[in-house]
């Protein structure tokens, strides 16, 4: 049973993320309402991930992610930010230290379950092999390859990442500005048509496949697995 570590000074957030993972998912669920308890019950419990809101009394959010990345003993645990919206420079810095995914207030409590299980999976996937799986997609995180239907495709490492950072995330809108951060390393929402370059130039490349990754109109793109 995953163990999920909820982190926010509002009862009624946690009360809402607590009675949506509960009625949807079998996990463990424990909390901490400031950052200094946070960090303590991170170490003791090791949990499977962190919901970390950014707002805290006591330490905020983003020093007790920094607290936890340089911690042997919580390094490696995976961190959902959660923060108000349009809090856009807290977003960004919180990409740039390493967090594994970010969501705003208010969220869907399907997103969010959706979220959590994904990043449970991808977690557990990646620490047993280096090669994803999802239908007919194979990509080989080594070596940088893709097999679609058993063929090869041969795409540029920026193709590839573009398409894990996807793929690792089925169903999830991934917007324009984590993808330009997370495959290119854009730290500010810059004006450019790289990302949709490099999306027209993938699909082509995935042939009748090229459909799975979807246009979320004013937003950005999305994997749907097969």
């Amino acid at each position: 049973m995953p163990t999920i570590l909820i982190v926010d000074d509002e009862e009624d957030i946690r009360e809402l993320i607590s009675v949506t993972l509960m009625r949807r998912e079998d996990y463990k669920l424990i909390e901490a309402t400031d950052g200094l308890s946070a960090l303590a019950i991170a170490r003791e419990e090791r949990p499977d991930v962190i919901l970390l809101d950014l707002m805290l009394p006591a330490m905020d959010g983003l020093t007790v992610f920094r607290n936890l990345r340089e911690d042997a003993r919580t390094k490696a645990i995976p961190v959902i930010m959660l923060t108000a919206r349009g809090r856009l420079e807290e977003k960004l810095t919180g990409l740039e230290l390493g967090a594994d995914d970010y969501m705003a207030k208010p969220f869907s409590p399907k997103e969010l379950t959706l979220r959590v299980r994904n990043l449970l999976r991808r977690t557990n996937r990646n620490a047993h092999s280096s090669v994803i799986v999802s239908g007919p997609f194979s990509l080989d995180k080594n070596s940088l390859k893709l097999l679609l239907d058993g063929d090869a495709i041969d795409l540029t490492s920026t193709e590839f990442k573009l398409l894990l950072s996807m793929i690792e995330s089925p169903g999830i809108t991934q917007e324009r500005g984590d993808l330009l951060k997370k495959v290119w390393g854009y730290s500010d929402l810059i004006q450019t048509r790289t990302l949709d370059t490099h999306i027209k130039r993938l699909r082509e490349k995935l042939g009748p496949y090229g459909n799975s990754i979807e246009t979320v109109r004013g937003s950005g793109y999305r994997f749907l697995e097969e």
